[in-house]
Order: C-alpha cells, then structure tokens, then sequence
C-alpha cells in the first residue's frame, strides 16, 4: 500500500503546518490588495461586502491578517496593507490571473471563476511559473498556437 497518498484535507494540513496562509486568509488578502490598487484603504464592511461574507467574518479574519503582520488594522477602522501583505497580495493576484487566462485559454467556458478559485489554493508556485510560461510560448509561437487551437476544434467552428 502507497502512503504517500492523503484526502484533499490531509494535503492542506501538510501544508499549512509549514505557515501558510490558509485558502480563505488568502482571499482576503487577495481581495484587500485588489482594492489597494485603486484606494489606499478599505473599510471591514467594503471588504465583506466585496467577498459576500458577514462583516463579523471578516473582522475576525482581517485581525488574522493583522496577526500575521499583512495588514494594519484598527476594531471598526481602517484597512491598509503592510509592505509584506503588498507583496504577498500581489502574488496572489498575479498567481488567480495567470491560473484564469490558462483556464479560458484551454477553452474552459464553465465557471472559470469558480474554478480559478479552487484550484489556486492548491497548486505550487512552480506549478503557476510553469503554466504561465506554456501560456506565453503559445503567444510568441502563433503559428504553433493556430495548430493548436485547429487541434481543439476551436477554428473550424
């Protein structure tokens, strides 16, 4: 019997024993960044809103962050990114586009959001280099990406 196999549960507790952040503090810190990017700050309640959770949740999770040193927070204040939380935040964002441009380029029509979501809690950042660097050879390769996308069906349609 193999023993290197787990339950999808078992793989994420190896995981987060090493410091992680778990998939949810993630999206929080992904969502805060993406707000940073056009205001400086963001509210508890903006936040909530933005991820469709209670504001007591996010509370609690935006303290998480703020035990962790990613994020500046005050009880029923503002918001605001430490310098480590900018480039943490900026790597997930840059690690949710490159999994959701692969995604729609494979041809996925079905819930590519949802499925950006789950997947990128789960996939190593050399596993991410590795398809962005697959998706920008078929974009310098053209002739390549039209064999490819005949391949598929996509151009005979």
């Amino acid at each position: 019997m193999n023993s290197k196999f787990h339950t999808v549960r078992g793989y994420e507790l190896k995981e987060y024993g090493k410091g992680s952040l778990t998939p949810a503090l993630e999206d929080y810190l992904e969502m805060i960044y993406r707000n940073s990017l056009e205001e400086p700050y963001i509210r508890v309640n903006t936040l909530a809103s933005l991820l469709n959770v209670k504001a007591s949740s996010a509370s609690k999770m935006v303290k998480k962050l703020g035990e962790l040193g990613l994020v500046n927070y005050e009880k029923y204040g503002i918001v605001t990114l430490t310098e480590e939380g900018k480039r943490e935040g900026e790597f997930l964002l840059i690690r949710h586009n490159i999994i959701e441009n692969f995604l729609s380029f494979i041809g996925c029509k079905e819930s590519t959001l949802v499925q950006t979501e789950l997947i990128e809690h789960y996939i190593s950042p050399s596993t991410v280099e590795n398809i962005e660097i697959l998706y920008n050879f078929f974009y310098d390769n053209k002739d390549l990406l039209e064999r490819y996308l005949n391949y598929r069906g996509v151009n005979s349609k």
